[in-house]
């Protein structure tokens, strides 16, 4: 396994992303969920990134109880706040950072996570009801608590970053970025506030903060198992990302198909081709490949073991710049 380092902490540069063992992607069972996370700690995998409203704290229960036999210092928990749910049964959610809202989310992560700190604590997102001074005076109270050592933003503007830092430390930067979302402008119909190559990037690599990819595999498409339509069921939240249906899927599918030939041609597969184009840039921390079997958690792990050369990258880059994708 190849490391990355955000601050004092040495993570790997593959990550386990923990939103597909809240329950909500297809045919996933906690058990199955459970030996993938004991995979990715024998594969080298060490951070992983979760949140409470990934199955309305379902995937945060799952990771805790199969991490409470591991030895703590050796894992990097990363989860979030600012997304509580109503405790009816409709179960909405509402952006809430304030800071009575975040003391009591932090002791609800911990009791489900089976753990008495967090190593990296971020907003998930933006809450335009409290100010972001709030919301840093609150983390940098957590901090001084010993119940959090790190803070990330999540979907934040860098103006927005920038307000955050005043109150607190700030290690990581968490946005949408992959191979075919280089400069995405919103995720599923939610506006972005941030250009990730062009603005975020260059601010991460100015203030030592780590920029972590989420859908690093564009939620499965560059996997290159999807087909050109049918690929969820009605439990699927993909189904609910208008780039992998209907009109505007057929210029992401036929990319890839243009991707999994120039991965062919150089012996690699198309996933770890997207992993290794986003671990080769300096700004970029771990990867939060998402995952919920052991064949994907060893596959992840293993896209990493060797070095593509800087010419097949940029032949993947090429192919995606002539299809003009958002």
């Amino acid at each position: 396994m190849k490391f990355k380092q955000i601050k004092d902490l040495s993570v790997s540069a593959v990550g386990f992303g923990c939103w597909a063992i809240g329950g909500t992607w297809n045919n996933v069972t906690d058990d199955e969920s459970v030996r993938a996370i004991k995979a990715a700690i024998d594969a080298g995998i060490n951070f992983f990134d979760v949140a409470p409203v990934y199955g309305k704290g379902h995937a945060e229960t799952v990771l805790g109880k199969a991490l409470q036999h591991e030895k703590r210092h050796e894992v990097i928990i990363a989860t979030k706040c600012g997304l509580p749910w109503s405790q009816d049964e409709r179960k909405k959610t509402r952006k809430d950072l304030s800071r009575a809202s975040i003391f009591k989310e932090i002791d609800d992560s911990l009791m489900r996570l089976k753990t008495d700190y967090i190593d990296l604590y971020q907003v998930h997102w933006p809450d335009p009801n409290t100010p972001v001074s709030e919301t840093a005076a609150a983390l940098a109270e957590l901090k001084a608590q010993g119940k959090i050592r790190h803070v990330g933003v999540s979907n934040y503007s860098l103006e927005m970053t920038r307000d955050m830092m005043a109150g607190t430390e700030v290690a990581t930067f968490q946005g949408l970025y992959n191979l075919l979302e280089q400069n995405p402008e919103h995720y599923h119909t939610i506006p972005l506030q941030y250009r990730a190559r062009d603005e975020a990037l260059p601010f991460c690599q100015e203030h030592d903060i780590k920029y972590l990819p989420y859908s690093p595999l564009m939620q499965g498409l560059l996997t290159g198992t999807l087909g050109r339509a049918g690929n969820w069921d009605e439990n699927d939240d993909r189904r609910n990302n208008p780039k992998l249906n209907g009109e505007a899927f057929e210029p992401y599918f036929n990319c890839v198909e243009e991707l999994k030939a120039l991965a062919a041609q150089a012996g690699v597969s198309l996933t770890h081709l997207a992993i290794q184009w986003l671990v080769a840039q300096d700004e970029i921390g771990p990867v939060i490949a998402g995952a919920h079997t052991v064949e994907q958690v060893r596959d992840n792990a293993a896209s990493v073991q060797t070095s593509l050369s800087t010419e097949l990258l940029s032949r993947a880059e090429a192919i995606v710049a002539r299809w003009h994708l958002q």
